[in-house]
């Protein structure tokens, strides 16, 4: 059976480096909200989406587990109502549903992780800084399976934690 992995946590904690390494692991199909967001907004600049980035990736991931890919979504899931309208998509597609929050508890690691990356996402994204975090709308996700905290692990171990939890099947690498 197929599964969706949801991430979530705050900008710069480390969930895209998470997700590529775990998509080429799994394989998996790799979806990220900050691009979509981005390709909406280009025409548009001052375009409020709203939650349309989200819904894009939700239809995007049904389809795909419908076909028997796993799916892994990236991006920042602040919500209860975000996180559950990816558990209905996985549902919609026949599949599982692993939920996993990334937090970086070491704010010094954050904010230098945050201030130090390289964008790789084209015209329309607004790349936030660190007061923009701080200020962010987020709750925790205490129901989540996994709560990994990458000031305490590396992306590859945080990639090999969520392995584990997938446990074996075909497109597990079982």
């Amino acid at each position: 059976m197929p599964t969706l992995i949801s991430f979530a946590g705050l900008p710069g904690v480390g969930k895209t480096t998470i997700a590529r390494l775990l998509a080429r692991k799994c394989p998996a199909v790799f979806l990220r909200v900050d691009e979509i967001e981005a390709v909406l907004r280009a025409g548009d600049p001052g375009r409020e989406i709203g939650p349309l980035g989200y819904e894009i990736a939700a239809a995007l991931a049904t389809s795909n587990l419908r076909i028997g890919q796993d799916v892994i979504i990236d991006c920042v899931n602040p919500w209860p109502l975000t996180r559950a309208m990816f558990a209905r998509a996985a549902s919609a597609g026949g599949a599982g549903f692993l939920g996993v929050e990334i937090v970086c508890r070491d704010k010094a690691l954050h904010r230098a992780r945050l201030e130090g990356r390289v964008r790789d996402i084209g015209e329309g994204h607004v790349e936030p800084d660190w007061q923009a975090v701080l200020q962010r709308d987020y709750a925790p996700w205490p129901e989540a399976a996994l709560h990994l905290d990458t000031g305490e692990l590396t992306a590859e171990r945080a990639a090999v934690r969520i392995l584990a939890a997938l446990g074996p099947g075909p497109a597990k690498g079982a």
